[in-house]
């Protein structure tokens, strides 16, 4: 074989096997999330788009306000939110695709604060109510909030810390109150201070609410109809099954059904 000809076969063949080691078509996806969901999100998205070829756009934002893009036609082809409720809505609008609908994470509330004693003594702390300020995600907007202040009334101290609550739009915002300071103790997501990158990482302390004392928050999503067809949406719900997926879910926070 001369030289050429052994420089086209190498050409050929490694044509050949690069062919087999990218999707064969790869396509893009808008997907709305929940706010509190944010970073592991981030980073499931980065992992699949190694592995699949596919890419990903996330909007983020309080679950409330999702759900409302999403009726009003804004252009989203899964819904992953921080409850059920509002996705399992979409179903009922004729948005949200039944057989789709699957729990991706169940998401932990923890207590926060880097001034008061909360790991050890956070319903003291909460009774004294010697803040000024409690950080609470809005509970009209976010389950977060709503789960804590289902919390805080299920433990008898919501009468006293009332007038002393200020609400984020989200859990993202309420998260924002307690890591600049405005707040000095707040309810948060745990994924929010376990994370590595968190400005609070391993600075303050956080108190885990018990689970038993708050409905669950199972974090459900569901392929809207505008991604039915879409083969990044099809690969991306499959590659959410995988181990990858879920030691990520798991290392921020999160149970995982």
């Amino acid at each position: 074989m001369s030289l050429i000809q052994r420089f086209f076969a190498k050409t050929l063949f490694g044509l050949s096997v690069a062919a087999f080691s990218v999707p064969a078509f790869s396509e893009s996806a808008t997907i709305a999330v929940a706010a509190n969901f944010t970073k592991t999100m981030e980073v499931i998205g980065e992992a699949f788009e190694k592995e699949s070829g596919h890419e990903l756009k996330f909007s983020f934002g309080p679950t409330g306000k999702l759900y409302a893009q999403i009726s009003n036609g804004a252009p989203f082809d899964m819904f992953f939110g921080a409850d059920e409720r509002r996705p399992k809505k979409t179903i009922d609008d004729g948005i949200g695709l039944a057989d789709t609908y699957f729990v991706y994470a169940q998401g932990q509330i923890v207590l926060y604060s880097d001034q008061y004693p909360v790991k050890t003594q956070a319903l003291e702390v909460l009774k004294d109510a010697q803040f000024k300020h409690l950080a609470v995600a809005n509970p009209k907007n976010a389950p977060y909030g709503d789960r804590a202040v289902e919390f805080l009334k299920g433990a008898g101290v919501y009468a006293g810390v009332e007038k002393k609550l200020v609400y984020g739009e989200s859990i993202a915002h309420a998260f924002q109150y307690v890591a600049t300071g405005n707040a000095p103790i707040g309810f948060v997501a745990m994924s929010q201070v376990v994370d590595p990158q968190s400005p609070v990482y391993e600075k303050g302390e956080y108190w885990v609410v018990p689970a038993d004392s708050y409905t669950p928050i199972n974090q459900g999503a569901l392929v809207l109809k505008r991604g039915q067809d879409n083969a990044a949406i099809a690969d991306f719900v499959e590659f959410l099954k995988t181990d990858t997926a879920r030691d990520i879910i798991a290392r921020f926070g999160y149970r995982t059904p």
